[in-house]
């Protein structure tokens, strides 16, 4: 009797230890993404997206009960600081209330209206423009990250879609957009497609039902922008360099 009593024991031991892997280690989930991507003449995709999206709140301060978000740095607010290392990461939350707030490893950000033919004239034949005619970059980096705000206030907050116009994607894989939750766990990496044509623009956009996207990565390329740095599909070039242009992103959201 009191060896059927161990077993019996023992028998509850491994189903409660099989219990405890199932409970303590399930697959995580992620939340359905919906991508959007194009190369080419990116305009109609955009458009697509934007209207997945809503109708745009500008620079509307506060939290708006739906719609959108979009950056293309081409507004004469920004005039003082094109062409130059110094451009406010919080312009879009402060200067424009969109609720966008930039970091980067690098030293700064420039937007640029000579398509960055100042930093190195090669430039000038390697890069266009989405909406005329400014471009944006991290300076001494090719990476930077978007946060959210409620706009014009320092409140976090989320969205529900992101999605990036970008010029001269050469390598496959490479300029991507990475989403990450509130949490810090990462919604997935997405990729921009490479460039089909001459007009070299590409454009890769994901939106979800809610808004569960607390921050975003981009990865411009393989490379970062410098006076001796030349594109892949340059002469002598080893780097594949990438700039942004606009960038839209659903209404942000306060988180809780």
């Amino acid at each position: 009797m009191h060896k059927i009593h161990l077993v019996a024991l023992a028998a509850v031991a491994v189903i409660a230890a099989c219990s405890d892997d199932t409970v303590t280690n399930p697959v995580p989930v992620l939340p359905q993404a919906t991508v959007l991507t194009a190369t080419g003449n990116v305009a109609a995709k955009v458009d697509e997206f934007r209207n997945v999206l809503g109708p745009s709140n500008g620079g509307t301060a506060g939290e708006q009960p739906t719609g959108r978000r979009e950056i293309n740095w081409d507004g004469a607010g920004a005039n003082p600081f094109n062409n130059k290392n110094d451009f406010p990461a919080d312009f879009f939350n402060t200067n424009v209330k969109s609720g966008a707030v930039f970091t980067t490893a690098g030293t700064g950000f420039r937007n640029d209206s000579t398509f960055f033919a100042e930093i190195n004239p090669e430039y000038a034949a390697q890069f266009n423009f989405f909406s005329a005619t400014k471009i944006f970059t991290p300076v001494g980096s090719n990476q930077l990250d978007q946060l959210f705000r409620v706009a014009g206030q320092p409140t976090p907050a989320t969205v529900r879609g992101y999605g990036v116009v970008f010029s001269d994607v050469d390598l496959a894989d490479k300029t991507t957009i990475q989403l990450f939750a509130i949490d810090g766990s990462s919604l997935g990496t997405f990729a921009a497609p490479v460039r089909s044509d001459a007009n070299g623009l590409s454009f890769v956009g994901v939106t979800y039902d809610q808004p569960i996207i607390a921050r975003v990565r981009i990865t411009l390329g393989t490379g970062a922008l410098g006076a001796n740095v030349n594109d892949v599909t340059a002469a002598g070039g080893t780097a594949d360099l990438v700039v942004l242009d606009n960038i839209i992103y659903g209404e942000p959201k306060k988180s809780f």
